[in-house]
């Protein structure tokens, strides 16, 4: 423990750089402004460098002070988000998930209700991560991915099953059919650059061919193609049974539901390090009821 920076000088220095000023830090922790520069003058002697620099008649952050405030910041968080889960009382009954972002918006969050009317007085937290940020980082109880890691991290639950299809908004099928694979010559082709391939993968599992000879847009995230895809600019591949909603209600049409790309796993994966709490334990076995 004696490697750990000292608390109070840590609390001091982070008001300081979210305030932007000492006066403003000593009015938010009810410290006098010369409490405050003492254990910012403690933490910079404990760092071995100066974190704050004088900018006309105020102490300013220095880069290097505020690429440490985000972290301390976000470990005290992580500190703080234990201390509920494993104190007494209801604080328990939260679940920190984290899930890809159009998974969790067009499939999880809203199916949550049920979740929350079977199970009242609950709460789950729900996070999301861009393709870009499907790294296994953060601070939750749960993450769902497309891939289950090593076991001596992770325990895996597989738990539901996705596949990718042509998808197009019944207003543009009604102007420009799509009977037949041959009519998509007709058709503008919406792609996404962090989903390269998708495209590829189905034309090859329909048997298509001359794919150069069409036109396409793309977009550089799914989200943005998804909702040119609703709005009628295109068609695009999409996943199933993630979009069943969009589908169900109307707002996109399978043409060819039957030629689809070869299926891939959900899991829901929980760190070996988090004690599953009853919360924990009812939200995985509600997962694997949503079978669509």
């Amino acid at each position: 423990m004696t490697t750990l920076p000292p608390l109070p000088a840590i609390r001091a220095f982070l008001a300081a750089c979210r305030t932007g000023s000492y006066t403003a830090a000593a009015d938010e922790l009810a410290l006098t402004h010369g409490a405050i520069s003492r254990q910012i003058k403690v933490l910079e002697d404990w760092l071995g460098q100066p974190l704050f620099e004088k900018a006309g008649q105020r102490m300013q952050a220095t880069a290097h002070a505020q690429a440490f405030a985000r972290e301390m910041g976000e470990a005290l968080e992580r500190i703080d988000d234990a201390a509920r889960r494993y104190g007494r009382g209801t604080a328990t009954a939260q679940l920190r998930v984290s899930a890809p972002a159009t998974f969790a918006m067009r499939w999880l969050l809203p199916r949550l209700p049920r979740f929350h009317a079977r199970h009242p007085g609950s709460h789950v937290q729900v996070t999301t991560a861009t393709t870009q940020q499907m790294t296994l980082a953060g601070s939750f109880d749960l993450t769902i991915r497309r891939s289950a890691p090593p076991a001596a991290h992770y325990s895996a639950l597989p738990f539901f099953e996705e596949w990718h299809t042509l998808l197009a908004a019944p207003s543009l099928l009604a102007r420009q059919p799509l009977d037949t694979l041959d009519q998509l010559q007709n058709h503008l082709l919406l792609e996404t650059e962090t989903r390269p391939g998708h495209w590829q993968q189905w034309l090859t599992a329909a048997g298509f061919t001359g794919r150069e000879r069409m036109h396409s847009q793309r977009f550089d995230h799914f989200y943005v193609t998804l909702f040119a895809m609703i709005d009628g600019l295109g068609v695009g591949i999409g996943p199933l049974p993630t979009l069943s909603l969009d589908v169900d209600t109307g707002r996109l049409h399978a043409p060819f539901p039957d030629l689809r790309t070869a299926s891939r796993t959900y899991y829901a994966l929980t760190p070996n390090s988090v004690q599953k709490t009853v919360l924990h334990r009812q939200f995985e076995a509600w997962l694997l009821e949503q079978k669509t």
